[in-house]
């Protein structure tokens, strides 16, 4: 049964979660379009738990990774993404496809509610836990993705994104080649907590080194299995 709308601080009701239904209209976007321009390869989907509060916690290199894992997972995903993405008739678009604005400047309360409420419904949250588009290494975490984990008990599974900065399209400098292979590689499911459902800093700083070292490990095996 779906939950009732929390009350924000000045009163007003605000929505626990975005969209289901319309993270699964995005999902069919992205299959679509990430099937149709590119070759994806995707690699231990089965992994995903088909039920429950799950998160994907997505290396990011390239503005075409959160695409591309929305178009791959096997279950419809919200991402937190960026307020800056949501400019013009993007802004609406990504809305209704259920994705999450977040301001990455402050502790943003609204999307935290609605990210946790995406948990909270037993659905699929989407985080770039290195904060921005970087190496996709994983070298470098914020604590959100330890507190999401930690707060909610939901699974972590990694995900690795590899290929799409390769080389550069002809046609679209900014995108991967058309028709060019990108793979995408999931991996086993893990808790990030220490049990207890404690959320002290220090517990959520030793979830960020274990998340860490998991998701390092996850890139390297990926790598291995890939040849990239």
């Amino acid at each position: 049964m779906r939950r009732h709308p929390r009350r924000g601080e000045a009163g007003s009701e605000v929505k626990v979660a975005p969209s289901e239904r319309g993270a699964e209209v995005g999902r069919r976007i992205g299959v679509g379009l990430m099937y149709g321009l590119w070759k994806p390869r995707v690699l231990g989907a089965w992994q995903v738990p088909a039920s429950g509060p799950v998160i994907l916690a997505v290396n990011h290199s390239h503005n075409v990774d959160g695409p591309m894992v929305m178009g791959t997972a096997p279950r419809p995903t919200h991402f937190l993404i960026k307020k800056e993405a949501f400019i013009g008739p993007l802004d609406p678009f990504l809305r209704r496809i259920g994705q999450v604005k977040v301001d990455r400047e402050i502790a943003d309360r609204t999307a935290i509610t609605r990210a946790l409420g995406v948990l909270d419904d037993g659905g699929v949250l989407g985080i770039f836990p290195e904060g921005t588009r970087g190496e996709g290494d994983f070298a470098s975490l914020r604590a959100g993705l330890a507190y999401f984990a930690v707060r909610s008990g939901a699974p972590i599974v990694p995900v690795a994104v590899l290929g799409s900065t390769e080389r550069r399209g002809r046609l679209m400098k900014g995108l991967p080649p058309l028709r060019s292979r990108v793979d995408v590689v999931f991996g086993e499911p893990f808790e990030a907590g220490d049990g207890n459902g404690r959320r002290t800093r220090k517990v959520l700083d030793e979830a960020t080194a274990r998340i860490q070292h998991r998701l390092t490990a996850h890139l390297a095996d990926a790598r291995r299995q890939t040849g990239r």
